[in-house]
């Protein structure tokens, strides 16, 4: 149920969890070596400095990863919790009535995307990256008229297992070069 309306239903998809685990765990993977890395190597940049940033960038990415779509019998919404600021995202709603048509568009990388393009103009990006895709798709045919039947998830599922697989690698990689970094602390 919604907020505006206890008589409709509403459908709500949220962010795949294992794209949400894949890019948290890359982050880390990426980010967690860091510090340990500018201590033995007396880097310009304090250890403490690059905890702080790695900590506001994992709350920043998580925020992102808490959008979540809202399709209801007035349109679709794409929201995010109260504690991440509006400023920071915003999100979006748009009425079925106002849904001109989907429009594709070629990614930089050769990807799909599609967008609703409204009445007046606007696009709105389909959130592509939720749990429930196909029947995210098939809701918006049935309010809209829109055919659907060609529109797929900008990547599939195994090309984030594959990237969580090689993260899983590269963590172990990381359990490595910390020990490293840290026993040569000791030994300086």
């Amino acid at each position: 149920m919604t907020a505006n309306s206890a008589n409709t239903s509403a459908s709500v998809f949220h962010l795949s969890p294992l794209i949400r685990l894949t890019l948290l765990s890359l982050y880390i993977a990426l980010t967690v070596p860091l510090p340990f890395l500018s201590q033995v190597t007396a880097a310009p940049i304090a250890p403490t400095l690059l905890w702080i940033g790695i900590s506001i960038g994992l709350v920043a990415l998580y925020a992102v990863l808490t959008e979540r779509v809202i399709l209801d019998d007035k349109g679709i919404q794409v929201t995010y919790p109260t504690w991440v600021p509006r400023f920071f995202r915003k999100g979006w709603f748009l009425p079925w009535s106002e849904v001109k048509e989907l429009k594709p568009r070629t990614t930089g990388q050769g990807g799909l995307v599609y967008y609703f393009l409204s009445q007046e103009g606007k696009a709105y990006l389909l959130p592509m990256r939720v749990a429930g895709f196909a029947r995210l798709v098939q809701f918006v045919q049935a309010k809209t008229g829109i055919d659907t039947t060609d529109v797929r998830p900008l990547a599939q599922p195994w090309m984030y297992l594959i990237l969580l697989v090689f993260t899983l690698l590269l963590l172990l990689v990381d359990a490595w070069t910390i020990t490293t970094a840290l026993s040569i602390g000791q030994l300086a």
